[in-house]
């Protein structure tokens, strides 16, 4: 199964909430990411904000298609772009440039 590794930059002073937010991710949106064939989707972050996000998924330009076409990741992205620096007007999900994959010890 394809993985997606992706990086993306939390702003200094959201850090916490940030966290906070991933703590309650609203369940229309975790059944969305499933729907959508989102599997084994983790975040991680450091503290100084860089953000890491793995997941498998079997497509994943389909994936990403498949949340954008529901109003839930609108809703989300909408809320959570203002925690990021560098989106350049584009929301999250958008921005995420998967990092190519050079090595996997099975």
């Amino acid at each position: 199964m394809p993985r997606v590794c992706f990086l993306l930059k939390v702003r200094a002073g959201r850090l916490a909430e940030y966290r906070e937010r991933h703590e309650a991710v609203w369940p229309e949106m975790r059944a969305a990411l499933s729907a959508a064939g989102w599997r084994n989707y983790s975040l991680f972050l450091r503290d100084d904000g860089l953000l890491v996000g793995y997941l498998e998924t079997d497509d994943f330009a389909a994936a990403q298609a498949a949340m954008a076409a529901t109003d839930v990741n609108a809703r989300w992205q909408a809320e959570m772009a203002p925690y990021f620096e560098a989106l350049d007007g584009a929301a999250p999900d958008e921005a995420v440039q998967p990092l190519t994959e050079i090595f996997h010890l099975d």
